[in-house]
């Protein structure tokens, strides 16, 4: 079965990395204090990418903070 030309499983994926990147996004726009226009901006224009970077550079270091 395909859905899109991509298979059952990469349309999964793909679905699986836009909800990683709306949620780095929602993420970024509740918590993030410092830099926060830099990091949506980040996360908006370079896609999954934005959102690997501010999933380890930023949420990382802000959770681990908390901890």
């Amino acid at each position: 079965m395909e859905l899109f030309g991509f298979g059952l499983l990469g349309s999964l994926v793909g679905l699986a990395l836009t909800v990683f990147w709306l949620w780095m996004l929602v993420d970024c726009l509740a918590d993030q204090k410092d830099d926060k226009l830099v990091w949506l901006l980040v996360i908006f224009f370079l896609n999954l990418l934005g959102a690997v970077l501010y999933y380890f550079l930023a949420r990382r270091k802000r959770k681990g903070a908390v901890l």
